[in-house]
């Protein structure tokens, strides 16, 4: 682990779970900034912006600022901005995130003609009147991006449905594949790692999703660890498509597995 030079962190189920800090990440973010390793905070959240998400993560005592968070909703708008500039869209997402979504144009009627139909998290709007609208948009030619493809996620009330779930179906309806703008997207963690200034030998990534965080950020080249907390589930770790480079039961782990513990790097 000397190589690495730079840490990726997941947020949801790694640092917290419903927003409340898990034990000793706190703690153990102030190792890791304490050592001088550039931190990026990439997260699959969609129910907040970047500035929301640092207040209440510094409000808990984290050392973060929004400029240390990558969403997905940023990442998305850079995306559309970038390869479908002036887009209508549909947005199917639960939460407020306008901010993170700076240049995007969404209509305002959902029934007026789109370009995209864009999918973030999910929530109570993903009802049958508002999939089966997006699914008739589809069929007239819209295109079809998602922020991501989580299938669940750890809240304090146990594992919930997120869109994924909804997202695999207007898929199979609408015979489209969406374009993931989030992880496991490597531009995304493309995107992180400018942030961080590394290069993906050099970096590492925590998360508790197996395939999205841990194994997507090992296709692109940089250093995975599988935390056995959040979404983690031990029959998903068996039933996934690879192998973590490393699994940790907790991210108050990883500074001992930085050397950070006990000895100099």
């Amino acid at each position: 682990m000397e190589s690495v030079r730079a840490v990726l962190i997941d947020i949801d189920g790694v640092l917290t779970v419903s927003w409340q800090p898990l034990p000793g990440t706190v703690e153990a973010l102030r190792e890791i900034r304490d050592a001088g390793l550039p931190v990026a905070l990439v997260t699959n959240t969609t129910s907040r912006t970047r500035a929301s998400i640092a207040g209440t993560l510094a409000d808990a005592g984290f050392p973060v600022d929004a400029g240390d968070i990558l969403t997905a909703p940023a990442a998305t708008a850079t995306h559309l901005a970038g390869r479908l500039p002036g887009a209508r869209c549909l947005l199917l997402n639960h939460g407020d995130i306008a901010e993170d979504l700076a240049g995007v144009r969404v209509v305002a009627d959902p029934d007026e003609d789109v370009d995209v139909v864009l999918v973030g998290g999910a929530g109570p709007e993903f009802g049958y009147a508002a999939l089966n609208r997006a699914f008739g948009h589809l069929q007239r030619g819209a295109r079809l991006v998602a922020m991501h493809r989580n299938l669940y996620w750890r809240t304090g009330r146990g594992l919930e449905l997120d869109s994924g779930a909804f997202l695999a179906g207007l898929e199979a309806a609408a015979g489209t594949e969406a374009e993931v703008t989030g992880k496991p997207s490597p531009a995304f963690f493309a995107a992180a790692l400018d942030r961080v200034g590394a290069r993906p030998g050099a970096a590492l990534m925590i998360g508790d999703d197996i395939e999205s965080d841990v194994l997507a950020a090992q296709h692109a080249g940089i250093t995975g660890v599988l935390v056995r907390t959040g979404k983690y589930l031990p029959e998903t770790e068996r039933a996934a498509s690879g192998e973590p480079d490393h699994v940790v039961d907790s991210f108050a782990d990883l500074p001992a597995l930085l050397g950070l513990r006990g000895g100099a790097r």
